[in-house]
């Protein structure tokens, strides 16, 4: 049997695509490095870690979907990372194309605390446990000053970096990192959520908490629709000055501006879109900027 070549060209642009598409590989935390498993569908019986297990790469599409939590059919890690209010993390992000780094280059990446107040440790929660705990937002990275998105840096193989907040209560934790790819987000559906979630220990003194009556807790899924303004976007319209509407709650006030990566840069400038029955505001006047497409 002789397959089309045009058959052929999809497939291998479908697996190519599908490779490239990533998990946490590594996160470390202050000076220490915890390394996660690849997707159960790679990787049977995997060693200890601190980091859930999804169990495949493509991006969930669904805002409703209860892998928007902690990834594909995550599972439980069976250890906890400790941490410190203030200590340093970054995240890594494999694939399995290439040379292993992150493919997409637009689009934000956001980072959630949840307590698994009542338990041991977060291992105990489940998935339709951990879909209805309560999230806050603790760190948001969208575009810098000329325009260049933070998902760019993993791109070329840096890590995602913030910091846990300074005042954060002692207690055991999920922290969530997102990435939304944002290269399809014209059309609803088409933007592309990859999660994943590390289990903390956090130990310390502090009291800071999120404030509820503040909106600062949210549900995850629940927290997005398919329509808000920083997940239905044509990003390749936005100009340098131009700033990005993050979905979500607003990063928790328990963290202070310095902690916060992105939220100083990302949110500066006018909030700007071309979508149909959406409010715009006037264009700046500035050299439009181009952008290649990975799919």
């Amino acid at each position: 049997m002789i397959i089309p070549a045009q058959s052929l060209l999809a497939t291998l642009t479908f697996v190519s695509l599908a490779l490239a598409h990533g998990w946490i590989g590594k996160v470390t935390i202050g000076s220490k490095s915890y390394l996660g498993n690849p997707p159960a569908l790679y990787s049977t019986n995997p060693p200890p870690s601190v980091i859930r297990q999804i169990a495949d790469v493509p991006p969930v599409k669904d805002v409703c979907s209860a892998d928007l939590t902690c990834g594909t059919q995550a599972t439980p890690a069976a250890l906890q990372a400790p941490a410190a209010p203030g200590d340093p993390i970054s995240v890594e992000w494999h694939t399995l194309a290439g040379a292993g780094y992150w493919f997409h280059d637009v689009g934000p990446l956001m980072v959630y605390l949840a307590s698994c107040a009542g338990v041991a440790s977060c291992a105990e929660l489940d998935s339709s446990e951990t879909t209805a705990a309560e999230w806050f937002k603790i760190d948001e990275q969208g575009r810098d000053g000329n325009g260049i998105w933070a998902q760019d840096k993993l791109d070329a193989g840096a890590p995602a970096s913030f910091v846990l907040p300074q005042t954060l209560k002692s207690g055991h934790y999920l922290l969530r990192h997102e990435i939304i790819a944002l290269h399809t987000a014209q059309y609803v559906g088409g933007a592309e959520f990859y999660v994943g979630c590390v289990q903390l220990n956090v130990t310390g003194h502090e009291e800071g908490a999120p404030n509820a009556k503040a909106g600062e807790l949210v549900r995850i899924p629940g927290a997005y629709t398919p329509t808000d303004s920083g997940i239905l976007i044509d990003v390749y319209d936005l100009l340098p000055s131009d700033a990005y509407p993050f979905p979500g709650p607003p990063v928790a006030a328990l963290v202070s501006h310095a902690e916060s990566g992105g939220a100083s840069t990302s949110t500066q400038g006018k909030i700007r879109t071309t979508l149909p029955g959406v409010q715009t505001t006037e264009k700046p006047t500035a050299a439009k900027t181009t952008t290649s497409v990975k799919g």
